[in-house]
Parts: structure tokens; sequence; C-alpha cells
């Protein structure tokens, strides 16, 4: 039986919000197979989002894999976060490099800013931002979200679909209560976004809670396992590229606040450097120790 170092931290967690959790297994290259890694993953469905396998890497720092309960994910925001914070803020050799390069098993190489000292946080490069065509009519995506009809901001702003590590179907809702309202059916949420070869699902809103943040948003990710995502990189990362195309952001720190009128909001950071969007957060360990194979 081998053994690995293993913690579970909440990602983006701020003041007493309670983030999103993630589980960090650092692994040697190829000890695990795919099948391993999965059934790993599926022995956490309900205690984590996904869990991240963290490995040696030949041309970075290190190489993650992600997994949900249900599958490989091509990318985990928050699962980044987390292990990446841990992987800085622990290990001396790079507690004070500011920049390291990071493997990912199928997004390439991106760029990992330790923010550390100065805000307690890392910053992940996003990967760079795909445009999909929109043909979804917009009172199928109100009925399937659950959303009164005549939320969807119809005027204003724009429903695309942007991947930027996930695809991310990106709604706008035009009333606050309407947005973090909601909770969706996941079953029907499911077959609608494998029918529409969709990732995830970002609503967001102008109207915010607390003054000092950008905008809110949520994320529905029920093709992972789950309903709702309560604190997201990949997704807020589209977001973030949505407002700069649109002209509504211009790159400049901003925080998101995240999640449904049933918890604290999380706070998810961007910003953009060198063209490119950036998130960011801290992590909050729970548990640390050792994990038997």
């Amino acid at each position: 039986m081998k053994q690995y170092r293993y913690i579970k931290s909440n990602a983006f967690t701020s003041g007493a919000s309670t983030g999103n959790p993630a589980a960090s297994i650092f692994v040697d290259e190829g000890c695990l197979s795919p099948e391993q890694m999965l059934q790993i993953a599926a022995e956490h469905k309900g205690f984590v989002m996904e869990t991240v396998f963290c490995s040696h890497s030949e041309t970075a720092a290190c190489k993650l894999t992600y997994y949900s309960s249900e599958c490989e994910v091509d990318f985990c925001g928050h699962g980044t976060i987390a292990t990446m914070y841990s992987f800085v803020k622990d290990d001396d050799s790079f507690r004070n490099t500011k920049v390291l390069s990071v493997e990912t098993n199928k997004k390439g190489v991106i760029s990992v800013y330790n923010e550390i000292d100065t805000e307690d946080a890392v910053y992940i490069e996003a990967p760079s931002p795909i445009e999909h065509v929109m043909n979804i009519p917009i009172d199928d995506i109100e009925r399937i979200l659950t959303l009164r009809k005549g939320s969807i901001d119809r005027e204003g702003r724009a429903i695309r679909i942007i991947d930027a590590g996930l695809r991310t179907l990106i709604v706008p809702v035009s009333c606050f209560e309407d947005e973090v309202s909601v909770y969706p059916d996941v079953t029907s949420l499911k077959t609608f976004c494998e029918g529409n070869d969709i990732d995830i699902i970002l609503i967001y809103s102008f109207q915010v809670a607390d003054t000092s943040n950008f905008a809110h948003t949520r994320v529905f990710a029920p093709r992972f396992g789950y309903l709702e995502d309560p604190a997201t990189g990949s997704g807020n990362s589209a977001f973030a590229n949505y407002l700069l195309s649109e002209k509504m952001w211009d790159g400049t720190p901003i925080t998101i606040e995240q999640g449904g009128n049933d918890r604290i909001f999380n706070a998810v950071k961007l910003k953009t450097f060198n063209g490119k969007v950036l998130f960011g957060g801290k992590a909050t360990t729970k548990i640390q120790g050792r994990y038997f194979v």
C-alpha cells in the first residue's frame, strides 16, 4: 500500500465564507492510472467538488490533473487555487518564487503568480478564451434555469458561450433577487448542458450585496455531478473575458462575489496582466495528512 500527501482545503474563502472545497493529492508521475484517479474522485463525491492530482513535471514546477466524481475535468480553477496555494506556501523552495509555470493535463502550461505575502492569495493565468456560437433560445434558457419570465436582460447585455478552461454559457440577469434565489433541477439542467455541449452555466447581476464588489455570479455545473459550484475560477475567467470584450471592465483588479442565497458569498479576485486574465484567491486548509492507495 502506498501513501501520498493529502490536503482538503476550501478555495476562494473570504471572511466567514466557506469557499469551494477541493482535495489535493500529491503523487508520483504515472503512479495512478486514470481509472484509479476517477475511483478516488468518486469516493470524494459529496465531500469536495473536485480532486486534483499534483505530480512531477519535466517542463514545469508541477503537473495538475483534475477529476470530478464522474469524469476527468479539462480545467478546475478552484482546485488550482487550493492546490497551488498549499504548494507555494508550504514548500520552502517555491515560497519566494513570484511566478511558477504549471503543466495541466488538458490545457497546457499556465502561470501561477505568488501574491501570498502581499494579498494572502495566488493568482492563476486563465487559459486563452475561445468563443462558441450561441444559438439557444432565450426562453429555453429561462425555463431550464427556472428564472422568472423576463428575468434575463434582453436589451443591453449579450448571452455568450466562452471557454476559458470550461465551456461556459454566460447569462445576464437583471434583478439580484432573481439571480440569487433560483435552484434549477439538476437532472434537467444536466440534460440541457449535455444537449448543447455546455460545461457550466454562469448567471450574473451587477446588483451586489457588498458594494465594494464588481458583480455577483452563480455557476451551475450538473455535468460534473453537482448542481452548483460555490466559487469558480474557470467560470469567472470566462466572465472576465466577456466583460473585457463587452467593454464593461478595463482589466484593473476587481472582486466578484459568488453564491446563492443559501450561503455567505465567496470572493473571486480578477485582474489582467500582460493581456491575460488572472483569477485569484486564498485557500483555507481543513484536513491534511496521508492518503493510502
